[in-house]
């Protein structure tokens, strides 16, 4: 047994294999993190909140794979030695897919637990995750300590993306061969979830599923709300972050009103515990829907959220709408935009 235990590390460790969450953590280097720490309990969180809007790799393994993540926890249980694991969904997934996860987790200690409807985009961070399992407000917490040092109820406790644990499943079986989920959507045909290289770049992914537009693009690459905004031309690089592409014409979509949907989002989703946050997403919000924005005092505001924010909903704020600025609104013809002439110059000015 504890040859199989000690395995599994050399198995993950020679994958490769990063967190799908997002952070792209060494998946070895934080199970030995929660391993080493003494601790007379330990805890298994499986991440399955999947806020993020347009992602929907983690409901397509729930889906299609759900035997893959419950071994995955197993042998993460196992490993650790842990007490119990907790799977924490969004409210649609834990009503789609909670009858068929219970089926296979059997006598197994592992509990499915609904996140709050309340919780929002926030309630997705792995340490608003911790507080909403042991009933606390659901807002993140300040690190460090880490959860692997100090977790739920202060214990030593791993915490997963669902896609990861997925990974851990297959590298076990030897059935992984250096491929993540891509979620592909938006302005394309062919939208869906696809399983690639890890390496691939953004272009050739786009090619491989016939959605590589003919016409003029960008994409937004790691989220709808969070992803950086990325032209034509910088497609010859991965897809970090949670594998999201999302295709948009350029033309169809109004920059003004792209803009204040981003910020409508954050500002809706802040948990409010800081005021950089709560106050700065608020404003942007209000800023963005006026008839003439204030692009100076917005960029600021932008600027103060990236430096200053709690956690990393303040920080991601401004990615989509700075990346977007700079990426794509600087390379758009004056004359096809529909924007009041010499508008695009000065939002590109403020955000230089």
């Amino acid at each position: 047994m504890v040859r199989g235990k000690t395995d599994i590390i050399t198995k993950l460790k020679k994958s490769g294999l990063k967190g799908r969450g997002g952070a792209c953590f060494a998946t070895w280097a934080k199970w030995s993190m929660v391993k080493v720490t003494p601790g007379r309990k330990k805890y298994v969180v499986v991440n399955g909140s999947e806020g993020e809007p347009g992602a929907k790799k983690d409901h397509y393994i729930l889906e299609n794979h759900p035997e893959k993540l419950i071994d995955g926890i197993r042998i993460a249980l196992d490993y650790l030695n842990a007490t119990k694991a907790y799977i924490y969904l969004n409210p649609v997934y834990f009503k789609k897919f909670g009858l068929a996860l219970r089926t296979l987790i059997k006598d197994r200690p592992i509990e499915l637990v609904r996140k709050p409807e309340h919780a929002g985009y926030a309630g997705g961070e792995e340490t608003s995750v911790l507080n909403a399992l042991e009933g606390r407000r659901i807002e993140p917490r300040l690190k460090p300590p880490f959860p692997p040092e100090s977790g739920l109820w202060h214990y030593p406790t791993l915490i997963n993306n669902v896609e990861t644990l997925y990974a851990v499943s297959l590298i076990a079986s030897g059935d992984y061969y250096n491929e993540r989920l891509y979620t592909i959507g938006g302005d394309c045909l062919w939208t869906g979830v696809y399983s690639f290289p890890e390496d691939l770049t953004i272009k050739k992914i786009l090619k491989k599923t016939d959605n590589l537009p003919n016409y003029d693009f960008f994409v937004q690459v790691g989220g709808d709300a969070s992803g950086e905004a990325l032209n034509r031309d910088q497609l010859e690089r991965p897809a970090a972050g949670n594998g999201q592409i999302t295709v948009y014409s350029v033309y169809k979509h109004n920059p003004s009103k792209l803009i204040a949907g981003w910020l409508n989002f954050f500002a809706r989703e802040s948990c409010g515990q800081c005021a950089p946050c709560r106050e700065g997403t608020f404003r942007l919000r209000e800023m963005a829907a006026a008839s003439e924005p204030d692009w100076e005092k917005i960029a600021q505001i932008m600027n103060a959220l990236s430096e200053t924010s709690f956690c990393g909903l303040g920080c991601a704020a401004p990615v989509a709408v700075t990346s977007y600025i700079n990426n794509v609104l600087s390379k758009i013809p004056e004359n096809k935009l529909k924007l009041k002439p010499g508008i695009r110059h000065k939002i590109c000015e403020c955000f230089s």
